[in-house]
């Protein structure tokens, strides 16, 4: 029986090339995958018979829009996750999805083999393998790219060769990846960090220095998760979806950092995320509201190691689970409303109300009404400074 080879799709050149390059290298057959996690581009069918045109026995499409709005970016919003505090992991939070779709694909095809379009240098190729072994550790993986010398210039040539029905004479000096959650461009001029971006870069969002009038948007909150946007019900693709448009209006969410990769190399790369970016500031300021003070200084820490682990493809590992729990019980009291104002490149909450939250009128005012015991106050802060008084005795006792 003829080995088969699932192939990560996207419907470009590399990828369409590959599909003849892997059989030609190995004799499988292969199977192209292509998964829609909201980066829009052609329609899913019109690549699905790309992919059959250049050589895969087979083509598997799958809308996954819903889904990974649901199981990986509301998780992402309910642990605020930002990579290097500023990066809310667009391609780490897309690569378990699409994963799962090339598991269920190998497994309905019989094929022994997933294959990934992905450099040897990037953090994408350990995102696919490693999220690969964690769920089906019998599949094999292999990378055109990087284990079957599949340079850009031998892809051009050969769709040429083979005439395969690919554009290859468009030049873009960026390389691009995009979903609901955002977008990711790096490469070409951009590789010198002193070069700043220029409008070409950008697709998501509108130059923030010529902004239109301010938007006010209410965000409703039930337990970490929008439900609402104005009073409407949304769901969560559909919050991610108005949000990017409102705000990306306003030019919210441009990112531009240089980061650190998981295979040890610094890389500057810029990001458009604007619903991302406008719904975790109205989450946090919720939690601000809702969470008790001990939890939400700890949850910081769970925040950062939680983004550090899907960043690094370690979406399956036991870890990541361990927090997950953790992170899904603090969300239990974040219900309520968010009102935030959209405006020249910023996203800034100007109102919080919820039935949840810890906030006492009585307590924080004041004005009449203080229901504040100050006279407690004396006492709290003499024992609360003991063990300061102490030391400082102590050193003035011995140094002095």
């Amino acid at each position: 029986m003829t080995d088969r080879v699932v192939l990560a799709y996207s419907g470009g050149l590399d990828t369409s090339v590959a599909i003849g390059w892997i059989a030609d290298a190995t004799g499988a057959e292969v199977i192209a995958v292509a998964v829609d996690v909201g980066q829009g581009g052609e329609d899913l069918e019109v690549i699905r018979q790309r992919a059959l045109d250049c050589g895969a026995v087979e083509a598997y499409v799958a809308d996954a829009r819903d889904e990974f709005a649901e199981e990986y970016c509301m998780p992402a919003l309910q642990a605020n996750g930002l990579y290097q505090d500023k990066y809310p992991l667009v391609s780490g939070l897309s690569r378990p999805v699409i994963v799962k779709h090339l598991v269920a694909a190998a497994r309905e095809f019989g094929a022994t083999t997933v294959s990934h379009g992905c450099t040897g240098k990037g953090n994408d190729q350990v995102r696919f393998e490693v999220g690969i072994t964690s769920i089906a550790p019998d599949l094999k993986c292999i990378a055109p790219v990087r284990d079957l010398a599949l340079t850009r210039d031998k892809a051009i040539e050969y769709a040429g060769r083979h005439e395969l029905p690919i554009e290859t004479t468009k030049s873009n000096p960026f390389s691009i990846d995009q979903n609901v959650w955002g977008r990711a461009i790096e490469t070409g001029f951009l590789e010198d960090i002193w070069n700043a971006p220029t409008k070409d870069v950008y697709n998501y969002t509108d130059d923030p220095a010529f902004p239109p009038v301010p938007d006010e948007v209410i965000i409703t909150f039930e337990r970490g998760i929008p439900v609402a946007i104005d009073g409407s019900a949304v769901t969560p693709l559909q919050a991610i979806e108005q949000l990017n448009k409102r705000a990306g209006t306003h030019g919210v969410g441009r990112i531009d950092i240089v980061e650190d990769r998981l295979v040890g190399i610094k890389s500057r790369e810029v990001y458009e995320a604007p619903g991302a970016i406008a719904l975790i500031e109205a989450h946090r300021e919720l939690e601000n509201v809702t969470l008790e003070r001990e939890q939400a200084r700890f949850k910081r820490g769970v925040e950062q190691k939680w983004g550090e682990l899907v960043y690094d493809g370690m979406w399956s590992s036991p870890l990541k689970k361990s927090l997950d729990t953790f992170i899904l019980d603090t969300q239990e009291y974040v219900s309520g409303d968010v009102r935030m104002v959209l405006h020249g490149g910023r996203a800034t909450v100007t109102g919080r109300r919820s039935e949840t939250g810890l906030y006492d009128f009585n307590l924080a005012t004041y004005d009449e009404g203080d229901a504040f015991d100050q006279t407690a106050a004396r006492g709290f802060i003499e024992i609360y400074g003991l063990a300061a008084k102490q030391a400082a005795a102590r050193e003035a006792r011995l140094k002095g």
